[in-house]
């Protein structure tokens, strides 16, 4: 079974972590009744291991990470000296120069094989996050921060455990051990956790006594003093320890690898790499300056006045801040001056680097992987960004930003969220554990005007006639489902199609993250919520759906049907809720009666495949499979009427299809809209009941395309748009004269 790596570091020298350190290992070797291994880390307290533990090392963790052996028993046999009480030690260099010349990254392949040596490996970390520190904070189950009761060092606890947070260590993996702590003394166990933010694990008393014989013996305290204060306190922290099972719980977590400290990167010789980090340890400064001096979480988001009192107030606090910080050589010009000030109140107000690119109206996604990573698509292509984000931190403060105003959470238990802007864009973020990569969003932006179907005709997305008959549709009450994949603008379409609504009718619409914008007042818009801390208070869109069929609705519009709403949103469409419209996806209409085949049954409602087959034949009137092409544009492919069942099939007959004929001279996909003749069924009983619609809508008699696709690429990104329009209501007469 693997072994687990414990890492002691304390927020300051003398709080006694290395006396901790020491017998920690030997407690657990006494309570497991088996070998532990103790190695020292700490640079600056050379050798301190030899004193408190006793022994004298064979080799130290110097010669260790110059090894290039393969890591086995044998192999580190001749690195390693044993106490009588199972405790093998690997001690640190005396000499201060060889201590700062110890290879970690080569320490960092025993540390890999460690696990399956020793039960438990105990490493005494220091008070500093040297290199060799965060090696060992990279292999390790859990951190042991040692605390004492004094203002100083809880102080110090506070910055590092912090420090520690924002390098994505888990709050759970770092465990608060209180050292030296006295009855009646005023800073009490409460008061140590409570300062530091998180509440204390396991306390030693103080007991300068037996740590002082046992430092001038040269021998461990647990070995001479069992059955002292402090070899209590020690054990009691092993035995919780090993019955609650803790490091098995925090072997699961996730922890971050290749940790590195930004405020440790040395500058390149030529200057290179220096402006980059000095910049960003300039930022820095200034950041944790203006948090201590102003409280920017009490501003009212919602007062737009208030936004802007509050960034003019933080620029001018961050101009005087730059003004007694030494700049030179970072900020050589005003628009040097000009961007840090932007970029700091973009981190402190907005959502940090991503601001630009939110701003910019033909961005229409961001998404963002891990810090160093920005990609954008911009006029339907996908294209990377040269702007970062400083460390995975910052990015996890932008999706907290995002998701805390309307609610929602995420966390390590709940590593996902769906949320939105303010202006209504979705967003989607998953942190680690799940994201390997680090902290992932996905912004899908929202249009500053609301699209209307006149701009899709523009856009080259469907033809005027395609428009009026889908106005029709709406008009008449059919039940509609937008068929496509991922970014292809079924909810953009949703939105078009639900703008065709008659302003008298009552809308209500389900989503899981409110998107749909519908220009009608009478509009009810549901949206679901995520279960509490405690798992529970879920509400999902299958229960929306059954809450808006008391609500006297007209028409019921759901987001996606992803689930057992399917079968709800089937039933209500047939059974008095006519026109309502709901997006799933699929690749095409033949495709999407299977995959809505499929979702019906996750309700677990036991109907057989032709029951479900007959009941979308009988609920749903048009399928519109909306697709996003390899160019990058977004055109209604399909428009499918959905005409009941023949045997065991659902009957589909198309009544405007895209047809694709190459590639132009630009990239851009070259093709037609046809209207393949067939009239649907409902329209013939619309003309029954008095209704005039122009059968010119289903016929291709406008001129032909080809000499216009010929040209090189025109303002316009699709060419079919000059088919539709004024000129096509032309075809009636030409109808009447045939």
């Amino acid at each position: 079974m693997a072994g687990h790596i414990i890492t002691v570091i304390g927020g300051k020298g003398g709080v006694g972590k290395s006396q901790v350190a020491a017998n920690l290992a030997f407690a657990f070797a006494a309570e497991s009744r088996s070998k532990v291994m103790l190695l020292d880390f700490d640079q600056k307290a050379s050798g301190d291991q030899n004193f408190i533990t006793g022994i004298k090392s064979k080799k130290t963790v110097r010669d260790l990470g110059d090894f290039n052996g393969a890591i086995d028993p044998r192999s580190i046999m001749p690195f390693l000296s044993a106490h009588p009480s199972g405790v093998q030690y690997i001690g640190m260099p005396s000499d201060p120069a060889a201590s700062n010349a110890i290879n970690s990254d080569g320490l960092g392949k025993f540390l890999k094989a460690a696990p399956n040596l020793y039960p438990l490996t105990v490493i005494d970390g220091g008070s500093e996050l040297t290199p060799l520190t965060l090696k060992a904070l990279e292999y390790s189950t859990a951190i042991f921060l040692v605390v004492t009761p004094d203002i100083l060092a809880l102080n110090q606890s506070r910055r590092l455990f912090s420090e520690l947070v924002t390098m994505l260590f888990p709050k759970d993996m770092i465990i608060i051990i209180g050292n030296q702590v006295q009855k009646g003394h005023p800073v009490t166990p409460e008061v140590m956790g409570k300062t530091i933010g998180k509440p204390v694990f396991a306390t030693i008393p103080k007991d300068d006594q037996i740590c002082v014989t046992a430092l001038n013996q040269k021998k461990p305290i647990m070995v001479i003093g069992k059955t002292s204060a402090f070899a209590r306190g020690i054990t009691e922290c092993v035995r919780k320890l090993i019955q609650k099972n803790v490091l098995k719980t925090l072997a699961r977590l996730n922890k971050p690898s290749e940790v590195q400290r930004t405020t440790t990167s040395s500058s390149s010789p030529d200057g290179g790499e220096s402006k980059g980090n000095s910049w960003t340890d300039l930022k820095g400064r200034i950041h944790r300056t203006l948090v201590d001096e102003m409280d920017l979480k009490k501003s009212d988001k919602d007062d737009p006045k208030a936004q802007i009192i509050l960034r003019e107030q933080t620029k001018k606090m961050v101009v005087e801040i730059l003004n007694k910080e030494d700049t030179k050589g970072i900020l050589n010009s005003r628009e040097d001056m000009n961007q840090i000030v932007k970029e700091v109140l973009d981190e402190a107000l907005g959502l940090g680097p991503l601001e630009d690119l939110l701003a910019d109206k033909l961005c229409s996604e961001i998404m963002v992987i891990g810090p160093d990573k920005i990609y954008y698509e911009y006029e339907g292509k996908i294209r990377k960004s040269n702007i970062t984000f400083t460390n995975d931190r910052q990015v996890l403060n932008v999706i907290e930003r995002i998701v805390a105003p309307i609610g929602r959470r995420i966390d390590e238990k709940t590593p996902y969220v769906d949320a939105r802007l303010s202006d209504g864009s979705r967003v989607h973020a998953i942190i680690p554990p799940c994201a390997l990569d680090g902290c992932t969003i996905t912004i899908r932006k929202f249009p500053e005007n609301r699209l209307t179907y006149k701009d899709l005709v523009k856009f080259g997305s469907m033809t005027q006639n395609m428009a009026d008959f889908l106005r029709i549709a709406v008009e008449a009450h059919k039940n509609i489902i937008v068929s496509g994949g991922t970014g292809s603008g079924k909810t953009t379409l949703i939105n078009v199609l639900g703008s065709f609504i008659p302003a008298n009718e009552r809308v209500i619409t389900c989503e899981d993250s409110a998107e749909l914008d519908l220009p009608q007042d009478h509009v009810v818009r549901l949206e679901t919520r995520p279960p509490s801390l405690e798992g529970d208070g879920e509400i999902d869109i299958r229960c929306l759906v059954k809450q808006t069929l008391r609500m006297r609705p007209d028409r019921i519009v759901v987001g996606e049907c992803r689930g057992g709403e399917t079968l709800d949103m089937l039933q209500a469409m047939g059974t008095g809720h006519e026109g309502s419209m709901t997006t799933v996806h699929s690749n095409n209409p033949r495709e999407c009666i299977g995959r809505i085949e499929t979702l019906v049954q996750y309700a677990g409602a036991g109907l057989g495949a032709k029951a479900i087959r007959e009941m979308i034949a009988s609920a749903v009137h048009l399928i519109i499979q909306q697709s996003r092409l390899d160019d990058g544009s977004r055109r209604i492919t399909y428009i499918t009427e959905l005409g009941g069942m023949q045997g065991d099939v659902v009957i589909l007959q198309d009544i405007f299809v895209f047809n694709q004929r190459g590639f132009g001279r630009d990239g851009k996909i070259q093709g037609e809209y046809q209207a393949t003749g067939f009239i649907p069924k409902f329209i013939e009983i619309l003309e029954k009941k008095g209704y005039n619609v122009p059968r010119g809508l289903f016929n291709n008699t406008q001129p032909t395309a080809k000499p216009e696709e010929g040209k090189p690429a025109p303002a316009d990104p699709n060419k079919g748009q000059a088919r539709p329009g004024t000129p096509q209501r032309k075809v009636d007469p030409k109808k009447k004269r045939a």
